[in-house]
């Protein structure tokens, strides 16, 4: 499968990799039929995502995605942040191969499972549980998309 230059990069050398010490909120999302499985932490002062890192169990792509919206979502305000997309994690990365693009890039659904867990927190309200993949034709046929778990 061809994978640009940049993807290889970010696959190869991934940036922010790892757990945030005392993260103020993760995003999860996954999908057990696709077996890609992301963990965003996020650190959060004066709104701003002061610092950001990840756990990712995937393939390259899935690696590098999440790689790369730490990259784009580091020093950006929480509304910032929400605003990108899969799109533009992929267009970062030089692009991905059609067939990656529906569930390999989660990082963009992690980083705003992330930002919504960390409101909901500030509200004091619990935090939302691993979401699937969206959009992904696959979700569909799985256990944790209806909600009744794996």
């Amino acid at each position: 499968m061809p994978y640009s230059e940049k993807v290889m990069e970010h696959f190869m050398n991934p940036r922010n990799m790892g757990e945030v010490p005392d993260a103020d909120a993760v995003g999860r999302v996954g999908n057990p039929v696709c077996g890609d499985v992301m963990e965003i932490y996020i650190k959060v002062r004066d709104n701003r995502i002061v610092d950001i890192g990840f756990k990712t169990m995937g393939c390259a792509a899935a690696i590098a995605t999440s790689s790369m919206i730490t990259e784009l979502a580091k020093g950006k305000t929480l509304e910032e942040a929400e605003k990108i997309t899969r799109n533009d994690v992929a267009d970062a990365l030089d692009g991905l191969p059609p067939i990656k693009m529906h569930c390999s890039n989660l990082a963009a659904d992690g980083l705003r499972n992330a930002i919504k867990n960390y409101r909901a927190k500030q509200r004091g309200q619990g935090q939302v549980e691993r979401e699937a993949c969206r959009g992904c034709p696959l979700a569909e046929e799985t256990s944790l998309d209806r909600g009744s778990g794996p």
